[in-house]
């Protein structure tokens, strides 16, 4: 069976294709490319077949991740049906994700940052949107994006059964 995960920002150009990115690598290296498919898209469909902004794909490159073969597209109603897992990289994305999911689909919603192990329960969930900031913005989401990523991975891993 495989599972299937969405990360949606609002133009599908910065934070989630560099989700996608991420976690399509940590998949691969874990050796669970037949296990765990990834995918991204915006709620806005500002961008429509353009490629990652250059912030993101230079900083994904920095560490070894290529973006060159993402498009962005906006999120379609089958989507709600097909993944198994949406993750919105802010509220705003999660609110305007839950305004058009069929409601028995709005299980498969959540924050990107509700995997975060450094993000308190109470403080800000939102993986900030670097599209008008500096460079450094784009180094502090991939940051925050690969731990989010991480602890998704090891939560959708079945943990090994101890060695006899």
């Amino acid at each position: 069976m495989v599972t299937r995960v969405l990360f949606v920002c609002l133009g599908n150009i910065c934070r989630s294709p560099l989700a996608e990115g991420i976690l399509r690598r940590l998949v691969e290296e874990a050796g669970l490319a037949g296990s765990i498919a990834v995918d991204s898209a915006g709620t806005g469909g500002y961008h429509q077949q353009q490629p990652p902004d250059p912030r993101s794909c230079d900083v994904a490159r920095k560490r070894g991740i290529r973006l060159d073969d993402q498009r962005a597209r906006q999120v379609e109603p089958r989507d709600f049906h097909h993944f198994d897992l949406i993750l919105a990289m802010d509220s705003e994305n999660l609110r305007d994700l839950v305004e058009i999911c069929p409601r028995a689909l709005r299980h498969k919603l959540r924050l990107l940052r509700s995997y975060d192990p450094e993000a308190s329960p109470e403080g800000d969930q939102n993986v900030p949107d670097p599209y008008f900031g500096g460079r450094t913005g784009f180094d502090d989401s991939f940051d925050m994006i690969h731990r989010c990523c991480k602890a998704l991975l090891e939560s959708l891993t079945p943990p090994n059964p101890p060695a006899n």
